[in-house]
């Protein structure tokens, strides 16, 4: 059986093929999104997240269908005009050209690929109304740390403050209360199907999007935050959600909390402290992103001398499954995604296979 290092969809956690038999003895994906039970499932999910990434009671947690919606939607209920992004990477851009598409007038402050953000020496411009940063770049493995975060939010308090978690939740230690808005999508940290995307919304940034809907600005139909936080006062939502992920989120959830977020985190920096190192002593892998300080602990990305074919090649047969290099890379690097649903037998079993390269 294949064990899943690709960066999204990832693998599985054991226990989900239980929590699915226990939905469907339930009759769970049939039952009514205006129903109690429903309401309580809505109730259990949000409350793991909550509780999971430590966000604040103050914020909304809202349930939408991938993390590129609530890029969407972010800006649609934030920006009259002008947004900045923070780019260095495929996702990072997508926020960016999503900005556009909405006709918006992004602005963006462009990196290398592989490359992070010298915050300090860089001015966001006082038309901005919101920034945009990507915590962790899927497309390069990239990861911009925390405490960078937290300084440009303290810099322009003035300003609204978006953050994509979603390949790296619940793994970062955020401080919520200086985030306007965050997001993340199940299929990766959380060892779920695809199908689910979570977002976090601050009361400034609720406040901005009533604000700019009461003074004509489009914000959306029935994915409007307003229309989401008057859905999810009652545990609910505006249309009919995909009920079975909810329920599974808040299983996997509860199952996190038994492990503990800090043991979490410590298990996913060592597995990837020995990642790194292996790569760094491979004759035929290097690590891509060559200052430690912005390496992701979620998402490993190897160059590959010898170009990536073979590397995959052996890899496929020694039953793993890593995710190839992004756009330009995709023939010299491979990703190996280390998220927390491997067993441990397995992450070393490719460790054992990559030192052996």
């Amino acid at each position: 059986m294949t064990v899943f290092f690709s960066p999204g969809p990832g693998q599985l956690f054991n226990e989900v093929r239980k929590f699915i038999t226990a939905a469907l003895d339930q009759q769970i994906p049939s039952i009514s999104h205006r129903s109690k039970l429903f309401e309580q499932i809505f109730a259990k999910a949000a409350s793991g997240v909550r509780a999971l990434l430590g966000v604040p009671a103050t914020h909304q947690i809202f349930f939408l269908g991938s993390g590129t919606e609530a890029m969407e939607r972010i800006v649609q209920n934030l920006v009259r005009e002008h947004s900045f992004h923070f780019v260095n990477g495929a996702f990072s851009a997508r926020f960016h050209e999503i900005a556009e598409d909405l006709g918006k007038k992004a602005i963006t402050h462009n990196s290398k690929l592989g490359c992070g953000f010298d915050f300090e020496n860089i001015t966001v411009p006082n038309q901005a109304e919101l920034i945009c940063v990507t915590h962790n770049e899927t497309s390069t493995g990239v990861a911009t740390p925390e405490a960078q975060i937290h300084a440009l939010a303290r810099k322009y308090p003035e300003k609204l403050i978006a953050v994509d978690i979603v390949s790296s939740a619940p793994y970062p230690e955020l401080d919520y209360s200086l985030i306007d808005c965050s997001f993340f999508s199940v299929q990766k940290c959380f060892g779920l199907p695809a199908g689910l995307g979570v977002l976090t919304v601050s009361p400034r940034a609720m406040a901005r999007s009533k604000e700019l809907q009461s003074s004509g600005v489009s914000i959306g139909s029935y994915h409007s935050f307003s229309s989401l936080e008057q859905y999810a006062k009652s545990n609910q939502t505006p249309e009919t959600p995909p009920v079975l992920e909810i329920y599974l989120l808040g299983e996997v959830t509860e199952l996190m909390q038994k492990s503990g977020i800090a043991k979490i985190r410590t298990m996913i920096r060592e597995r990837a402290a020995t990642l790194y190192q292996v790569l760094s002593q491979s004759k035929k892998l290097s690590p891509f992103i060559t200052d430690t300080a912005l390496r992701s602990a979620t998402v490993i990305t190897a160059h590959c001398a010898e170009g990536a074919a073979s590397v995959k090649k052996a890899l496929t047969k020694a039953g793993f499954e890593v995710g190839s290099g992004y756009g330009e890379f995709k023939d010299s690097q491979i990703r190996i995604a280390n998220f927390p649903a491997v067993e441990q037998v397995e992450f070393e079993r490719l460790v054992t296979v990559l030192t052996a390269l």
